[in-house]
This record gives structure tokens, C-alpha cells and sequence, in this order.
């Protein structure tokens, strides 16, 4: 007797709408939608948008920004790729070309497009990460504060959101400057993370 394939949920239906959308095509290199979702899950990881290395393998952080972000939430490739406990979708789906000074920004149209839709179809969120200054922006829009300035008053726009500045390698000097990072917020990020995991 073969498997039986349960009926698509809405959400599948709406990945299936995501993953095939070219409203950006021309305007990017190649429209390749990169997002992991499920119903299940109760934690969001929202960051900037896919690089090459995502853009290429269709896998979520699969760089090292991604190894510098799952060491800071304190868990490992399989859990972090586990989209029935952890979802992840960038404030831009695709990977929006490269600029004179590395990537260009996520295409502003994209997170208002998907981000509702998805995150009506995911109950079960109770923490979304923001990682970086594109995600805060769009989800933090009255917040005109420096990043600086969000990550180190993480509790002001919580529960619900914890601002992150970028895992970028790219970024050690702004953690160099800011040693309070390390030492009071990564604490609360593994204690959110493990709890919900």
C-alpha cells in the first residue's frame, strides 16, 4: 500500500505562492525565494536576505553568518534547520544582487508582499528574531534608534522580538566595541532559545 500524502494546508499553499513569485524579476539577478516555515514552530529568525552561498544552495544562513548566529543562539545544524521548531524567513526572499559595497538591501516590496500571510499561518510564534538593521527596521518601524542602541535595550521591545545585530564575520569589530553584546544579551538569547526549543 503506498504512503499516504496528507492534503496541502494553507500553508503549503502559500509557500508553493511565495516560492513561485517574480515580482522582483529584473530587478534581481534570479528570483529564488529562500524560507523554512512551519505551523509548529515558535521561534522566527527574520534577517537581512540570501547571499550567494544561500541564493545558490537554497538553504537558510548556510554561510558563515550562519554558523556565528546558531552559536549565539547556542544550538546546532539540526536544530536549527528543524523548520517544525524553528522558522526562518529574510525581510527580503531572494538574494538581491551585489552592490559597490557588497550586497545590495533586501527589495523593500518583499516583506510587506509575505510577511503577514506567513506569519498568520504560523500560531505558534511566541519569539522572532530580528537580526540586523533591515528586519528591525520592518518590524520596529517607530523605533528610530541606532541598532546599537536596540540590541543593547533588547527588553524595551520584547517579549515578543529580540533585536540582534548581523552574525557577518564582517561585523567583529562591532562586537569588539560592544563587549556587553557577549556578555548580557547571547545569555538571554540561549535562555529564549533553549526554552522554546
Amino acid at each position: 500500500m503506498p504512503p499516504i500524502t496528507p492534503p496541502p494546508t494553507a500553508l503549503d499553499a502559500l509557500v508553493a505562492e511565495v516560492r513561485a513569485c517574480r515580482i522582483c524579476q529584473g530587478l534581481i539577478p534570479e528570483p529564488n525565494p529562500v524560507l523554512r516555515v512551519s505551523v509548529s514552530a515558535r521561534l522566527l529568525i527574520v534577517g537581512q536576505a540570501p547571499g550567494t552561498r544561500v541564493h545558490a544552495t537554497g538553504i537558510p544562513w548556510n554561510d558563515p553568518s550562519g554558523d556565528n548566529l546558531r552559536a549565539w543562539m547556542g544550538v546546532d545544524r539540526d536544530t536549527f534547520y528543524d523548520a517544525a521548531r524553528i522558522a526562518i524567513v529574510p525581510t527580503g526572499l531572494c538574494y538581491p544582487g551585489h552592490g559597490p559595497h557588497g550586497d545590495l538591501p533586501p527589495r523593500a516590496e518583499c516583506a510587506p508582499l509575505w510577511h503577514p500571510r506567513l506569519l498568520a499561518l504560523m500560531p505558534a510564534i511566541e519569539l522572532v528574531l530580528l537580526v540586523g538593521e533591515y528586519a528591525q527596521r520592518y518590524y520596529l518601524p517607530g523605533d528610530r534608534r541606532p541598532l546599537t542602541g536596540r540590541v543593547r535595550d533588547y527588553a524595551s521591545v520584547g517579549p515578543r522580538f529580540l533585536p540582534l545585530p548581523h552574525p557577518s564575520p564582517r561585523n567583529r569589530l562591532w562586537l569588539r566595541n560592544n563587549p556587553w553584546f557577549t556578555a548580557e544579551v547571547l545569555p538571554v538569547l540561549r535562555e529564549r532559545v533553549a526554552a522554546l526549543l
